[in-house]
């Protein structure tokens, strides 16, 4: 391989590689050994990177995830996937049962991002714009997929949240959602909404993605979007990673 003629510009980009394929948040002393680089220029990438808001750096768990900044230019390209194109028809249908808005979205270390969203008409508007980092522990889309994470990442996660409940007590409620094979979230996002998901699961049964809805509390048959998400996320599996 040809020696770069820009090295920081390089390790740039290795940097964001690495942190767009780790399921959680990194520490500068793990991307400074996965990547080979030397501490001190680790350290300079990093805080160009967070100044330019590509990166956060969490400090009470002194770890480094993507920036805003990064998935705002990664919105052009989202409109284009294959999963965000796959999932368009399902999550219309799904808003139009619910009178609300059908989201896909994915983790990113302690926080859901918001990849894709259908509204249907006379919905309201709410701050889950394609784009949008929530708390992971806040929203029912994080939480079924935080439910099917090993132990050992979702306690990172859980760490990095600044949760003030037990880890003990998330990990209880989320193996329930794990075993209901759904999650819920009521008003802890949107004053007078309420919202279930269910994940999309990849060829290794790891969360890829999940499939939610929001609506207004009460107006809504609970059962029946979770059986029309069920179906969505069998149909998004099957069709993109090749599993039933």
């Amino acid at each position: 391989m040809n020696s770069p003629q820009v090295p920081a510009a390089h390790n740039v980009l290795r940097i964001l590689a690495l942190l767009s394929a780790s399921d959680v948040p990194l520490s500068a002393t793990r991307i400074q050994r996965e990547l080979g680089l030397p501490r001190s220029s680790t350290y300079h990438l990093l805080r160009e990177l967070e100044d330019s808001g590509f990166v956060v750096h969490l400090s009470q768990a002194g770890t480094y995830g993507l920036g805003l900044a990064s998935y705002r230019m990664a919105q052009a390209y989202t409109t284009q996937q294959p999963l965000v194109r796959l999932a368009t028809a399902p999550l219309a249908r799904i808003a139009e049962l619910a009178g609300g808005s059908a989201h896909l979205t994915r983790l990113a270390g302690a926080e859901t991002v918001y990849l894709h969203e259908v509204r249907a008409p006379g919905a309201a508007s709410l701050v889950t714009e394609v784009g949008v980092r929530l708390p992971s522990l806040s929203t029912a889309s994080g939480r079924i997929m935080l439910a099917h994470l090993p132990e050992p990442e979702l306690r990172a996660v859980f760490n990095a949240s600044g949760s003030r409940r037990s880890f003990r007590e998330c990990k209880e409620e989320l193996h329930a959602y794990r075993r209901q094979g759904w999650a819920t979230e009521s008003q802890d996002v949107s004053r007078g909404q309420e919202s279930v998901a269910v994940a999309v699961l990849d060829h290794l049964s790891r969360p890829a993605a999940a499939l939610a809805v929001t609506y207004p509390v009460g107006s809504a048959d609970e059962r029946k979007l979770v059986s029309t998400l069920a179906d969505a996320a069998a149909h998004l599996r099957a069709h993109f990673f090749g599993q039933l």
